[in-house]
């Protein structure tokens, strides 16, 4: 029997989730299509190709891990498919859905047997950190771009900071769901309560949101230039993900992909790549991320009140709202101290569930059980086969909990 629980909670986070997922795909059709009736060809450029990169990205990673486990699936509508289906369903950008598709299969079975929670918090795992590559990828660039349009044409009114909450909101609640991905190799002694997810959200909610704020802002007076600052930034966190020596993928090539995506990933946000203690490392990053904030914000603020197109601003209006972008991000840090400080375990790498000798005492365990079945000589169905442990993710619980 896995040591992992699926709850109901899980459960309708799982039937949630396809349905959303296609919502979020009906809704980038439609924004394509509304750029492109209002002949605004720059902006789909931008979307078609954030769209394309990302989608090809998330395939690439479900292709590789589908290879990491010599193509073993748990799930049936993933094993009616034969290695070549299964390559054409990844050329053809559907991996990710057929991966919904077996978590959910294995939610509702769930329900019934017992024994199938393990595969499918075996698989959900996979799921979410796909769904989390996607955010930084797809989600948050796109958000950039809307806020740099609504910027660039004067609409800010309230519906439409409404709807940028939202899309932050959103993002903000990706990644909380990876957050409770991890959670699920926590102890049981050491669980977290609801609270501690609602700190996690809250203070995700306005490091993402002040960062993405802070980059239209630049980009509604530089748009040629934000890609500049994009492509630098990027270059400094891909360095310094090498520098972390990461572990995450079992092939090389794999791990040179990842580290990148690490770097498109703390262009947004903050991500833990490495175990131990990363209370330095974070301190480097969020006071770099601090600087860059303040100096988007300021060169706006400065566009603001010196160029002719914007000097209608008042400047106080100008100033006030950099200085706003700023103190979210710092009311976000606070926040995330708070959560360190109260709401988030420190257990041992040896704690945490899923590892080698676990399965292997589970294992035995097994075996145990058959043997005395068999001296009894009773008759009854072989048990299904031990799910193995998501060592992807559990490396990460590693990196975030020890």
């Amino acid at each position: 029997m896995s040591s992992f629980k699926y709850s109901r909670l899980d459960f309708l986070f799982t039937c949630v989730g396809l349905p959303v997922f296609l919502l979020d795909v009906g809704l980038d059709i439609w924004a394509a299509v509304s750029f492109y009736r209002a002949g605004a060809y720059w902006s789909l450029g931008v979307l078609v190709l954030l769209l394309l990169g990302s989608s090809v990205l998330v395939q690439v990673y479900s292709w590789f891990w589908y290879s990491y486990e010599d193509f073993r699936r748990e799930s049936r509508v993933e094993a009616r498919l034969s290695q070549n289906q299964l390559r054409l369903v990844h050329l053809l950008q559907l991996g990710i859905y057929l991966r919904h598709a077996g978590v959910l299969e294995l939610s509702v079975l769930s329900c019934y047997m017992k024994d199938h929670n393990g595969f499918v918090v075996y698989l959900s795992h996979d799921l979410s950190m796909l769904k989390l590559i996607e955010t930084f990828t797809e989600s948050a660039p796109q958000l950039v771009l809307m806020l740099t349009i609504i910027l660039q044409e004067g609409r800010l009114d309230a519906f439409t900071v409404l709807k940028a909450v939202g899309s932050a909101s959103a993002i903000a609640f990706c990644v909380t769901t990876y957050h409770r991905s991890l959670r699920s190799f926590l102890p049981d002694k050491q669980k977290q309560r609801f609270g501690s997810s609602l700190v996690y959200f809250l203070w995700n909610l306005l490091l993402i949101a002040s960062r993405l704020t802070a980059i239209a802002l630049f980009a509604s007076v530089l748009a040629c230039f934000v890609f500049t600052h994009f492509i630098c930034s990027w270059m400094v966190f891909f360095f310094f993900a090498w520098r972390s020596q990461t572990s995450f993928m079992d092939s090389a090539g794999g791990e040179w992909l990842y580290r990148a995506t690490v770097g498109i990933i703390w262009y947004f946000d903050w991500f833990n790549v490495t175990e131990g203690r990363t209370r330095y490392r974070t301190l480097v990053y969020h006071s770099f991320m601090l600087l860059d904030i303040s100096v988007l914000c300021g060169i706006w603020c400065w566009k603001m009140i010196t160029d002719p197109p914007y000097a209608a601003v008042p400047p106080l209006n100008a100033a006030v709202t950099a200085a706003g972008v700023v103190l979210v991000y710092v009311l976000g840090l606070l926040l995330k101290m708070l959560y360190y400080k109260c709401c988030h375990p420190n257990p041992n790498k040896e704690e945490l569930k899923g590892d080698d000798l676990e399965y292997q005492r589970a294992l035995e365990e097994d075996v145990v059980d058959t043997r005395m079945f068999r001296m009894a000589a009773v008759q009854q169905e072989p048990s299904p086969p031990l799910p193995h442990c998501n060592k992807r993710m559990r490396k990460l619980a590693e990196n975030f909990y020890s």
